[in-house]
């Protein structure tokens, strides 16, 4: 990772989904660019100063059969346009994105763009003549502008890597597109996680800046929320929901109650709930207790109490077993780390499982969550992801994500909290200093 030096004297770290590092020229950078796009096409090898972001691009590119001279097909038009963009998820903040782009792509001289996932232009709107100019490279409602189609642009690849990206002049793969310069963040559903498409916004050199990558991103972020607002997540109607993370007892919402559960029922509901083929009394008695002499019988009046407050219907023994499927937070989260969607788990994340469980399953249970989310956002460096975690009272400790926040944000609250961190763990304990008084 190379830095920069601000005007303030200050090191600061170059963020690889930026295109422009600060103070950078961009004409002697497009200049570069163009020799090694000339590099890769004839040679198939990625010389500097090429991001690896775009790199790999360029790459999966190549391997989908995109030249350099192709141009983007159009696959929907008049009608059939208009009734997919109806019915697309996205239709419903397009409001949203005229709102926040809207004067910024007009006064800018800029395009405001969203596409599906699969890379299709939706929207294209903003200045008019910059319009006319894009319609002649095909950047119109209705193209296709996946990774596979015409190579690296930034919704297309935002789409594919599932992360916002900036695409600056002959970083794009198609040479009739790099007198341009992007800037694209995905958007996600809110319930499942999965990727909905991208908002863009594309014009001149004058977007190769950090800030329009931000304000792209933040603008996702808007969408996402507002989304969520108009279709709260839902199960299933009728399908019991269950909420254990960030709470020592955990609340069952099922035809219409809401039973709040005890700390035992509550480990015992988690685990039921993860496994519908159902557990052994032995399985249970293992997964919940550290000591293995406590006898079937005590779980044996747990699961009678926890029938009783349940109702008769619900939870089967021989195994143990609950009758009907639960969706739980803690299955929303580990989906949605599975499919990748990263944004979507955090947002999902209410704090660690149970916290005040000391059944071991539910220990393990909570660290691998835990780990696999605080991984997941070390690993996008977000900066904003990273402080939510890093306040959260969960993670005001994470000594890793502090570092990662400091990498990305170096902001003198954030390094005088990471000092304050370190200096903590480099200090012996307390009994051990006085041991040597």
């Amino acid at each position: 990772m190379s830095t920069t030096t601000s005007p303030f004297g200050e090191a600061e770290l170059t963020d690889p989904w930026v295109a422009l590092e600060p103070g950078a020229d961009p004409a002697e950078h497009a200049r570069m660019l163009r020799r090694a796009h000339e590099t890769f096409t004839e040679a198939g090898t990625v010389p500097r100063p090429v991001r690896p972001v775009v790199a790999d691009s360029w790459r999966r590119s190549a391997r989908a059969g995109v030249g350099p001279d192709g141009t983007a097909d159009v696959e929907l038009m008049d009608g059939d346009l208009g009734a997919y963009r109806a019915e697309h998820p996205l239709a419903r903040v397009m409001p949203l994105f005229r709102e926040l782009l809207g004067t910024f792509a007009a006064d800018g001289e800029h395009l405001l763009a969203v596409c599906d996932a699969h890379g299709r232009l939706l929207w294209v709107e903003g200045h008019p003549s910059t319009r006319r100019r894009a319609g002649r490279m095909n950047f119109v409602p209705g193209a296709r502008w996946a990774e596979t189609s015409v190579g690296t642009n930034a919704p297309g690849t935002a789409v594919a890597v599932d992360r916002p990206v900036q695409v600056f002049a002959a970083e794009h793969f198609i040479r009739r597109v790099q007198p341009w310069t992007c800037a694209a963040a995905p958007v996600h559903d809110p319930r499942s996680g999965r990727v909905l498409g991208a908002v863009d916004i594309t014009g001149g050199d004058g977007l190769a800046h950090p800030h329009s990558l931000g304000f792209v991103q933040a603008v996702a972020r808007a969408a996402e929320s507002h989304l969520a607002l108009l279709a709260p997540e839902q199960p299933v109607l009728g399908t019991p929901e269950l909420t254990a993370l960030g709470r020592d007892e955990a609340q069952l919402r099922v035809e219409g109650r809401r039973i709040r559960l005890s700390r035992r029922h509550s480990e015992i509901l988690v685990l039921l709930a993860r496994h519908p083929e159902g557990l052994s009394g032995d399985e249970l008695l293992c997964a919940l207790y550290e000591d293995e002499s406590v006898p079937p019988v005590t779980l044996r009046a747990e699961l009678a109490r926890l029938r009783r407050l349940l109702g008769p219907t619900l939870l089967a023994s021989r195994p143990y077993r609950l009758t009907v499927p639960v969706e739980s937070d803690v299955a929303v989260v580990e989906r949605r780390l599975e499919t990748g969607a990263v944004i979507a788990a955090a947002a999902a994340y209410a704090g660690p499982l149970l916290p005040g469980s000391q059944a071991p399953t539910v220990v393990r249970l909570r660290r691998r969550i835990a780990d696999g989310l605080r991984t997941a956002l070390i690993a996008r460096r977000d900066p904003d992801l990273l402080a939510d975690w890093a306040h959260a009272a969960w993670g005001e400790d994470d000594l890793d994500v502090w570092r990662a926040l400091a990498a990305v944000r170096p902001t003198a609250a954030v390094r005088a909290r990471l000092a304050s961190l370190e200096a903590e763990l480099a200090a012996p304990p307390a009994w051990s200093r006085s041991a040597v008084r």
